[in-house]
């Protein structure tokens, strides 16, 4: 494969795959939520919904960070081309 293949599919709007990284710290901490509020084990229960609500703003950063910024720097090209 060669590597502008690479490049584009990794620039292309279609997928955007990379994001599952942001969301597996919040899937682990959902379920030691739920862990902890099956075994009535309250430490485990609030370790769990911090770890679910940091995982959340961390999707988002990433979120932010790799789609739409670059969506808006070339909307941002386009409305400066008027």
């Amino acid at each position: 494969m060669p590597a502008g293949s690479l490049r584009r599919i990794h620039e292309d709007e279609g997928g955007h795959a990379v994001l599952a990284i942001g969301v597996l710290p919040a899937a682990v901490g959902a379920v030691l939520l739920g862990i902890g509020a099956a075994n009535d084990t309250g430490w485990l229960a609030i370790t769990g919904g911090i770890v679910t609500g940091l995982g959340m703003v961390f999707y988002d950063v990433t979120r932010h960070s790799t789609i739409d910024k670059g969506m808006y720097g070339r909307l941002d090209r386009l409305d400066g081309n008027k």
